[in-house]
């Protein structure tokens, strides 16, 4: 698989994405269901701590991908959801932290959102990833 960033504008490559990529050669696609900060269980983790909150959705996005023979470095698309917008933003270093190792910058949205499916949840993370 081949990735060629497109961006018109270099401002968002410093907050960790890439406008759009143009992937070839790609055999495989996975559509990852968002993943929150919640246990094997399904039981809500970590309540009013949103880089707590991240840190696990990051870590269930991985399982994830691991489960399909992925890692981060597969990812393609990001769509991120946050009951505070303010908040998750201050926490970006830790999306940084996952995806930077990989050398990759997905294109990504960030959308703020009343409230998530469980009462608690803060973060919410979904993803494609191709290979």
């Amino acid at each position: 698989m081949q990735r060629m960033p497109v961006n018109p504008w270099d401002w968002s490559q410093s907050l960790g994405y890439h406008q759009a990529e143009i992937v070839s050669g790609a055999q495989r696609q996975l559509t990852v269901a968002g993943q929150t900060s919640v246990d094997a269980t399904g039981a809500p983790q970590h309540a009013d701590d949103m880089r707590a909150q991240i840190t696990l959705a990051l870590d269930n996005l991985e399982a994830v991908l691991t489960g399909a023979g992925m890692t981060l470095a597969d990812v393609t698309r990001l769509g991120v959801y946050a009951t505070d917008v303010d908040a998750a933003l201050q926490n970006f270093d830790l999306m940084g932290m996952r995806f930077g190792p990989h050398g990759v910058k997905p294109p990504m949205t960030l959308l703020g959102v009343t409230r998530l499916a469980l009462p608690g949840l803060m973060f919410e993370i979904e993803a494609v990833a191709q290979q």
